[in-house]
């Protein structure tokens, strides 16, 4: 009988090191990240190239880059299950890049509600890259044939572009890239900022931000100072619309423990806040201990770390070669003879 071997479908997602990873990065995506590597064959990259559209601090940035990649694999993914690199190492990005903004429209960029954010934020650099860095996105997809993309509420815009983009230049030239879907795990939490907690946990918000390096004593502090509610009822009880932030903190404890809203009601019934926010804060600790001594291990072994990215970005590079490739002969440039 013929022996038939099932191609994995591919998964690639990559995080821009802007700032360190938080724990609404980990329990949101990176913990899930962790057991795809067996249904699919995973790219996970270091986006430094979108970094770049705001202005960054050239050293820690470069610093920034390795220590996501330290916590990625302090996280769970093995280098040896999952193609892990910087996206600067792979420079058919940036070409596949500049060949997709001539196939995306200008009338699409405009609509893209992270690029009016952006740019309300930061008034003095409204660059090129900024309002052209959704067709780089679309590279970074394409490039690797990807099936699905994992993306939240704030991606699946960039992804629909994404399709549009794939599906236009495959009626001119041809079959030449894969439609990716938006991927939406199953589980995953939405967290929250501790200090707003409307708005989602962010860097850019480092008081309401738990970042997976934090030290024990700073997690305690920031969970202790975590905004519950106005009300007087000082009670534990999940109830999003009536009280955000005590919903917030029972999502956290629920994600880092496994308790069911109902188990955790139960646990500090008559007990208030004053109990709740400490037992909060120290679960967060004891999750995230583990993977922040992993990664300190790893960033004091710098040789094995670059021998993760040179690694990554060999195979990754050797996949993209293959498309980029192709798109040249498709758009019509000259083969290269090297």
């Amino acid at each position: 009988m013929e022996n038939i071997t099932t191609k994995k479908k591919v998964m690639l997602s990559g995080i821009q090191p802007s700032g360190d990873l938080h724990l609404g990065n980990y329990l949101g995506a990176v913990k899930n990240w962790s057991v795809l590597a067996e249904e699919f064959d995973c790219y996970y990259f270091m986006a430094d190239l979108h970094s770049i559209t705001v202005r960054q601090n050239p050293a820690e940035l470069r610093r920034r880059s390795v220590s996501q990649l330290a916590q990625y694999i302090a996280c769970g993914l093995d280098p040896e299950q999952n193609t892990l690199f910087i996206q600067s190492h792979v420079h058919e990005h940036a070409e596949l890049g500049w060949i997709l903004n001539c196939y995306t429209m200008f009338g699409e960029l405009s609509r893209m509600t992270q690029f009016k954010d952006k740019s309300n934020k930061n008034a003095e650099n409204i660059n090129g890259g900024l309002f052209t860095y959704p067709a780089l996105m679309a590279a970074d997809i394409l490039l690797y044939q990807a099936d699905f993309v994992p993306v939240g509420e704030d991606q699946k815009q960039h992804c629909e572009l994404t399709r549009d983009v794939a599906i236009r230049f495959n009626n001119l030239y041809g079959d030449t890239f894969k439609v990716p879907e938006p991927y939406i795990p199953q589980v995953g939490a939405r967290i929250m900022s501790l200090g707003t907690p409307t708005a989602k946990m962010s860097k850019s918000d480092p008081q309401g931000c738990v970042f997976i390096l934090d030290k024990p004593e700073d997690i305690a502090r920031k969970f202790k100072r975590a905004v519950t509610d106005s009300d007087t009822e000082n009670c534990v009880r999940y109830a999003p619309a009536e009280k955000p932030g005590v919903a917030n903190l029972m999502s956290i404890y629920s994600a880092v423990t496994g308790r069911s809203f109902a188990e955790i009601e139960r646990e500090f019934d008559g007990k208030g806040y004053g109990a709740f926010k400490p037992a909060v804060g120290e679960a967060v600790i004891e999750t995230l201990r583990p993977i922040r001594e992993e990664s300190e291990r790893m960033l004091a072994d710098k040789a094995y770390l670059q021998q993760v990215y040179t690694n990554g970005a060999q195979r990754a590079s050797a996949v993209a070669r293959r498309t980029l490739r192709k798109v040249y002969k498709r758009v019509g440039f000259v083969e290269k003879p090297f």
